[in-house]
């Protein structure tokens, strides 16, 4: 495959994982395994690990298994499918994990319009302790309001 195409299929990959990490927290996280993540929205522990991080090893599989395929077996496509899968969980590491829930000290403060929405959406997602009635539940993009908001603030 030629490089513009690999890279159509990391970048069409990381696009598609919104929509996957969207559904999987609206249907499965506040859904059947809601009793997995629900310490992420009672913060009733002070310990630095939540059951919620075992999503972070759920995530991990198909990524891992598409770079073995890769890499192992030279299945080009599941190779780039699973660098797209682990630019999305390292993104989401990021900044879902760094900068929104500062589990790590850093990137605490940015006036960015786009780090703004995103930083409100998820603490609206977060004023619900229950796994109904739940908003906002992307990471990358988030509804239209919230960039509305923080275009005006900027």
């Amino acid at each position: 495959m030629g490089v513009l195409v690999n890279i159509g299929i990391v970048l069409a990959t990381f696009l598609a994982m919104e929509g996957v990490a969207w559904l999987t927290h609206k249907y499965i996280m506040h859904g059947l395994c809601w009793f997995l993540h629900s310490d992420h929205h009672n913060k009733d522990h002070d310990d630095f690990l939540e059951r919620n991080d075992f999503f972070f090893l759920i995530f991990a599989i198909p990524g891992i298994i598409c770079l073995a395929l890769g890499n192992f077996y030279g299945n080009e496509l599941a190779l780039f499918i699973g660098i797209g899968i682990t630019l999305y969980g390292a993104c989401y590491f990021l900044v879902h994990d760094i900068f929104i829930h500062q589990r790590f000290k850093i990137f605490r403060n940015s006036d960015n319009w786009y780090l703004k929405a995103i930083r409100r959406a998820h603490k609206m997602h977060h004023k619900h302790l229950g796994k109904e009635q739940g908003e906002c539940f992307g990471m990358l993009w988030v509804p239209l309001k919230y960039f509305l908001e923080a275009r005006k603030k900027a």
